[in-house]
Formats: structure tokens, sequence, C-alpha cells
């Protein structure tokens, strides 16, 4: 049996599974990201909430530089700054990611 989920089920499922993960914009944005995938590639993804959280991570820029010590290496002090620091550093390796929450959060697929 498949549904076919549309992004306000989306939202409503991911927040009963796992309520504090994303935000409302956040899972807007991966709902985007999986539907472009499956544009693409012209298969259906399958829901799998659990494995949504263990893939990908939402935090604020700062949370962010801290944890990457390749970012935190240099003083980075406006937001406009650490956008561009964060978007070259992630473009770099190649993964998926979105500025949500008015670019004051980052979406971002795990690496």
């Amino acid at each position: 049996m498949k549904q076919t989920l549309n992004k306000d089920q989306f939202r409503f499922q991911m927040n009963q599974i796992r309520p504090d993960n994303f935000s409302y914009e956040g899972l807007g944005a991966l709902f985007d990201y999986f539907e472009e995938i499956e544009d693409s590639t012209q298969t259906d993804m399958e829901f799998d909430p659990i494995a949504i959280c263990c893939d990908f991570s939402q935090c604020s820029l700062d949370e962010f530089i801290d944890a990457f010590p390749d970012l935190n290496a240099e003083k980075i002090n406006s937001n406009t700054y650490k956008k561009t620091a964060i978007e070259g550093y992630i473009n770099r390796l190649g993964f998926w990611f979105a500025f949500v929450e008015d670019g004051k959060e980052i979406i971002y697929e795990n690496f």
C-alpha cells in the first residue's frame, strides 16, 4: 500500500513522530528537496521520518559554525558572512542545504 503526501501532510506526519527536529519552514524546504529528487529520478520516495531525522539536521548558523572546526577557525561576525562561509563549505562537500527562518537557521544533509 502506498500513500502520497502533500506538503501539509508531510509536515503533519513529521511533527506527529518527531516534533522537535525541524521548523515548519524547514519541513517545507525538505519536502521541496524530496520532490525535486522524485522529479529528477522519476521514482517515488518512501516516507521514512526516522531516516529523515537521521539524515538531516536543523540548527542556528552559530551552532553550525561551532560544530564544524574548519568554519570555526575563522572569525565570522555578520550573518551575511556566516551564510556565505557556510554555503561555500557545504558546496565544497557536495551536500544539500537550505537557509530557513529568515536566514537565521540552516537545514542540511548530515555529512
